[in-house]
């Protein structure tokens, strides 16, 4: 797939601070390209300077084969942008912000259609201050596809939303996807990234550190697995010799988790069933996971808090 978005060497400093710092990568028509990093992390800045919205200090940008902070005003009718702040007037009606904004294009996607589509038909006449916020999000991408366009950037979609919204949304950007267009999408949810996108660019410090599909992001972590179960009768000094041949051991009351490497002959979770079983152990609720793209980020970007 041709790329779509070229960013070489884009460079943006505020004052004393270095927001984003030689970030390179290109976005490839019909995917889904995810941009995950701390807060702080360069995401936003990045996203504003590929839609035109600010003007990097250096390095080189192309949106659709032109620049976005030259040609920004004919860009506009070929990209579309649910920034992540967004808001509208309190008493305007669903059909009023489409019809006005369909009003700005020349040639406009069908906002009926839209309504549709998004769920949204029965909310036609509700005023924006009604709308829950799975119902607000899915009205800033219908306005976000008012001009038919080849890019969408769809920044921080879900937060705050619950989870049967967040679901809800991630089905239409999939629908988006389908539909012949590219998706450009940042997040702070890794599982909305490791679900969605085709690619992820993880930032940190105003720096790509990573950039991979989700599977070989993980893949390359070489991250432990692990197996979790309760004991009502706690850990004998038997048991815990025979788990900790299988992995490393984290005992916290009567849960007790069993770390072990992925490339393993025998699954882990195998492993661990067996030595219970053959120590007569009883034991209940035992689960499995897997590593993640959470644990690659973490990993990258460390543990600490960041303001």
């Amino acid at each position: 797939m041709d790329p779509i978005l070229q960013v070489e060497g884009l460079h943006k400093v505020y004052g004393a601070t270095v927001a984003v710092e030689q970030v390179s990568f290109e976005v490839r028509e019909g995917e889904i390209f995810g941009m995950v990093g701390p807060n702080g992390a360069g995401k936003t800045t990045t996203i504003e300077c590929l839609e035109g919205l600010r003007k990097p200090d250096a390095g080189r940008v192309r949106v659709l084969g032109v620049d976005p902070h030259c040609e920004g005003q004919n860009l506009c009718l070929r990209v579309g942008m649910q920034l992540q702040q967004s808001n509208l007037p309190d008493r305007m009606r669903v059909w009023e912000a489409l019809d006005l904004y369909a009003s700005f294009y020349l040639k406009p996607a069908d906002w009926k259609e839209l309504l549709v589509e998004l769920g949204l038909e029965q909310k036609r006449n509700t005023p924006f201050s009604k709308l829950s916020g799975g119902q607000k999000q899915r009205l800033f991408i219908a306005l976000a596809l008012l001009p038919n366009p080849q890019l969408v950037f769809l920044d921080e979609l879900t937060t705050g939303l619950d989870p049967q919204a967040r679901h809800a949304i991630w089905e239409l950007v999939r629908a988006v996807r389908a539909g012949g267009k590219t998706v450009i999408l940042t997040t702070h949810f890794m599982e909305e990234a490791e679900r969605l996108c085709d690619r992820v660019a993880i930032l940190d410090h105003g720096r790509i550190v990573a950039l991979d599909n989700p599977a070989n992001l993980i893949h390359s972590l070489e991250a432990e697995q692990r197996v979790s179960f309760s004991l009502d009768d706690g850990l004998s000094p038997a048991l815990e010799k025979a788990l900790s041949s299988a992995g490393r051991l984290e005992v916290q009351g009567e849960r007790v988790t069993v770390h072990g490497k992925t490339d393993r002959q025998l699954p882990l979770v195998s492993e661990v069933v067996s030595l219970l079983t053959g120590q007569g152990t009883p034991f209940r609720d035992l689960r499995t996971e897997q590593p993640d793209l959470e644990d690659v980020f973490l990993s990258l970007t460390g543990r600490a808090l960041r303001e």
